[in-house]
């Protein structure tokens, strides 16, 4: 299923783009020039960047979360063999007798890249509606 859902259409896309570049390099037409990139269009990667990253940040911390047996939580995190404190997912804890089990990192770097993403989608759409005008 991997090799169906991944590789076989990463290797169509990657036979085409050749293909297509054999061509035009047959044909002797130029490259086509590329489009200058706007600071809309960066701001608009920053965003979707920093939403990617927040949200890989978040499964990490997730992964220390209790799913099926709690107890099993505490148990590979910190070693004791008891049902956790407590447990949340925003902000991401995780507490095992007293002690916090999530890296103290996790709920920072969140916050840092929830801001990040929205302060470049909202500076992206400013500087798209300013350069219609």
């Amino acid at each position: 299923m991997v090799i169906l859902a991944f590789v076989l259409p990463t290797w169509v896309g990657i036979s085409y783009v050749q293909l297509v570049r054999a061509r035009r390099e047959n044909a002797g037409l130029p490259p086509p020039p590329r489009p200058r990139r706007t600071a809309a269009k960066k701001a608009a990667w920053v965003a979707a960047l920093a939403f990617v990253g927040g949200g890989a940040l978040h499964l990490y911390g997730l992964s220390y979360m209790p799913f099926l047996q709690p107890e099993d939580a505490c148990w590979f995190k910190a070693g004791y063999m008891h049902v956790p404190d407590s447990s949340s997912a925003l902000p991401v804890s995780l507490v095992c007798a007293g002690e916090e089990i999530v890296p103290w990192w996790v709920n920072p770097g969140l916050l840092v890249l929830a801001l990040t993403t929205v302060s470049a989608t909202v500076t992206s759409i400013t500087l798209a509606l300013r350069r219609s005008r």
